[in-house]
């Protein structure tokens, strides 16, 4: 997983680069400043040093130079250094000789003879060198002590941001009024963005108020009626010498809207917390779930050479609304009874709350498999008849429960649906 910098690093980071292009163009221009001031310092000393010279032998006939430590000149080609031999006319910088030595040389020509007039300036180099090195010391260290001071600043000016963050963390969707203050140190920016936040949260308020309203309603609503019309069709089932069609259609009635009320159950689950779902529901023994969920889809085979066999199934409790686990476990049923004409349904519970459902229809390809899956991703239109796969896998997702399908062509399909049971982690 990657990983994301902080704004606080990013920030540090920019700026360590912009202090480091600083010092770095600061030092390179105050070494070229340097080394200009410098060859017009040593070009206007020696010139002007080679001039009194001339003064003083065109005054003085008898006057003659006088070497110093540092200071020579050779007049002709009599005992200068041979690295000078080939130096043309003008002022040249750092000639090194033979012995390691840096000289500073003037070649020029005065009455036909070549006056080379030398300077020793290897201390100086050296001097020059450790002031260079001290330079470069002192502004890497004063990065450094750049870097830190704006590390400290950046937290202490990043810390209501910081704290910002950790409020809305703890914001929980299932509590009113709730709103982010916030802190005494936070800039204009962050008030701006607390009370666009604070507005979201309390349009995000009405809007959940009005869901779970729906959602109250819904209940109550839909499920009237449609219990009406299940308890009205099995009174009328228990009167004597009823016609068989009237018995027929009257069963029809009971068998739909005991398909509305499971349809009902999905959606609403849907419309709800997970996690306070789940708290609100039953322990449920799967292995005695599972026969009547089988008695009340064995109506469907009534056409069809089908037999629904339920191997022994272990026992297994989860915790989960009954009426979520009878809709998703019977329409998973029901859809491996309607898309087969004969043989066996067989159904296996293990003891962690798996249920497997195998069909013998007519299977599924690859691609219709691939199609499936992209469109529950989607939630796109519901997949299958009844109630529809895509619509049970939302259900499972919703859950923290899987779902998974393996089919091939003739071969029947293969349906799995892994729950959990009690005392396991979600």
């Amino acid at each position: 997983m990657s990983r994301t910098r902080s704004l606080r690093t990013r920030i540090l980071y920019w700026l360590a680069a912009y202090a480091l292009l600083l010092a770095a163009a600061v030092s390179l221009h105050g070494f070229l400043v340097n080394e200009y001031a410098e060859r017009l310092l040593w070009d206007s000393m020696l010139r002007t040093e080679f001039a009194r010279h001339l003064e003083r032998r065109a005054g003085d006939p008898a006057y003659r130079w006088s070497d110093s430590d540092s200071l020579r000149l050779y007049v002709g080609q009599a005992g200068a250094p041979p690295e000078t031999d080939r130096l043309p006319d003008g002022i040249h910088d750092e000639v090194e000789l033979a012995d390691g030595t840096e000289m500073l040389v003037l070649v020029t020509h005065v009455d036909g003879l070549r006056h080379v007039l030398t300077l020793d300036i290897t201390e100086m180099e050296r001097e020059e060198d450790r002031l260079t090195l001290f330079i470069l010391g002192s502004s890497v260290l004063l990065v450094l002590l750049m870097g830190a001071v704006m590390a400290v600043g950046l937290g202490r000016a990043l810390r209501p941001l910081t704290t910002l963050a950790r409020d809305i963390a703890t914001l929980s969707p299932d509590r009113a009024g709730q709103r982010v203050v916030p802190g005494p140190q936070a800039s204009s920016e962050l008030e701006v963005i607390a009370a666009a936040l604070n507005d979201y949260l309390q349009r995000n308020e009405h809007f959940v108020e009005r869901e779970r309203a729906f959602i109250r309603t819904a209940s109550h609503e839909l499920r009237t009626p449609v219990a009406v019309m299940s308890g009205a069709a099995e009174l009328a089932l228990a009167a004597p010498e009823i016609p068989a069609a009237t018995a027929h259609q009257l069963r029809r009635i009971r068998h739909t809207a005991d398909d509305m009320d499971r349809l009902i159950a999905l959606l609403l689950a849907l419309a709800k917390d997970p996690a306070r779902l789940l708290q609100a529901g039953h322990p449920i023994e799967l292995s005695a779930l599972l026969p009547a969920i089988i008695d009340d889809h064995r109506h469907l085979t009534r056409d069809k050479a089908l037999e629904i066999v339920l191997h022994a199934p272990q026992p297994c409790t989860i915790l989960a609304p009954p009426g979520v686990v009878r809709a998703t476990v019977g329409n998973l049923l029901r859809n491996a009874i309607e898309h087969s004409d004969d043989g066996r349904i067989e159904i296996a519970l293990s003891a962690d709350a798996t249920v497997v459902i195998r069909d013998p229809g007519h299977g599924m390809s690859p691609e219709q498999i691939s199609t499936i899956y992209s469109r529950m991703a989607r939630s796109a239109a519901p997949v299958g008849d009844g109630i529809g796969l895509e619509l049970i896998a939302r259900v499972c997702e919703h859950l923290g429960w899987a779902l998974e399908i393996e089919s091939a062509p003739g071969g029947g399909t293969t349906a799995t649906l892994r729950m959990h049971a009690s005392g396991s982690a979600r």
